[in-house]
């Protein structure tokens, strides 16, 4: 069976943290590629750690290959200070790293979005995330996988005020989403990671997953 290589940037961040435990203990992977600008916590054997200035990404393009790369790049308007910087973390950079991906012939590129991404909204934030997924789509992948997760739950690395509101609002109510609501509700980030690598490796035409779809890929 061929043994994959993995490449993953968002690596220290909530989902992607979550997505490099799971590649280290799946046996379908024997290197992974961290492209990252602080050492990640874990440790392994399968790992090779990238220290990679964002800001000038074309220098890493040789070492941007392999069978999947795991985009987990994101952040917050406060986080990042402005919208440009909000806009250059979760697209400028996204797509810049999907187009050297492609250009590699690497050929599946699975990226962390969010429910009602749409470059049409008129939500910054949304309109962002929208513009992210067509610009990775431009690009000549055998695959794309979007994921567009509700609310997600698990513990950051840091506090952020109206997600932890959000949660006390919206778990309380998530047996009240049916139906075409049960996007809307919260999802664990450890489903997300897990339903990411799933992705990555079955057969699908399908390139949008929402968050009540994500859930059902995800593996026990």
């Amino acid at each position: 069976m061929h043994k994959k290589t993995a490449v993953i940037f968002g690596a220290t961040g909530l989902t992607g943290s979550l997505v490099l435990k799971k590649l280290i203990r799946d046996e379908r992977y024997e290197k992974i590629r961290v492209f990252t600008r602080s050492e990640p916590e874990i440790k392994s054997d399968k790992m090779e750690v990238i220290k990679t200035d964002l800001e000038n990404l074309e220098q890493y393009s040789d070492d941007i290959s392999g069978d999947d790369v795991f985009c987990c790049l994101g952040t917050t308007i406060k986080k990042a200070g402005s919208r440009d910087n909000f806009k250059k973390v979760d697209l400028d950079w996204p797509a810049l790293i999907a187009e050297i991906a492609s250009k590699n012939k690497v050929p599946n590129f699975l990226m962390v979005s969010s429910i009602g991404a749409d470059s049409k909204s008129a939500n910054f934030y949304l309109r962002t995330k929208g513009e992210a997924e067509n610009a990775v789509r431009r690009n000549d992948f055998h695959k794309v996988v979007l994921l567009r997760p509700s609310m997600l739950l698990g513990k950051r690395s840091e506090f952020r005020f109206f997600e932890e509101l959000g949660k006390l609002v919206m778990i309380p109510l998530k047996f009240l989403l049916i139906g075409n609501l049960k996007k809307y509700r919260p999802i664990n980030s450890e489903r997300v990671a897990s339903a990411m690598i799933e992705f990555a490796n079955i057969t699908t035409t399908k390139y949008v997953f929402e968050s009540n779809e994500i859930e059902l890929f995800a593996r026990n």
